[in-house]
């Protein structure tokens, strides 16, 4: 796949979104994102938005819900 041209926004918006997953997701999520806008003809802050919400939720892991002592 070739290198992908994103703006300061957009870079921003899609390692907000990877920092929030575990380690061990973010690099399959960053591919998955990349792929997802090198198939779109035209790029800017909205589609980076769509294609980070298309994908997020398959790679986030919520915490577990431990009750407090």
């Amino acid at each position: 796949m070739p290198p992908l041209a994103l703006s300061d926004s957009e870079i921003t918006a899609v390692m907000a979104a990877c920092r929030q997953l575990q380690p061990r997701q973010r690099q399959d999520f960053l591919r998955h994102v990349a792929a997802l806008l090198g198939g779109m003809p035209v790029r800017g802050d909205g589609a980076v938005h769509r294609a980070i919400s298309a994908v997020w939720r398959e790679y986030f892991d919520p915490p577990l819900d431990v009750p407090a002592d």
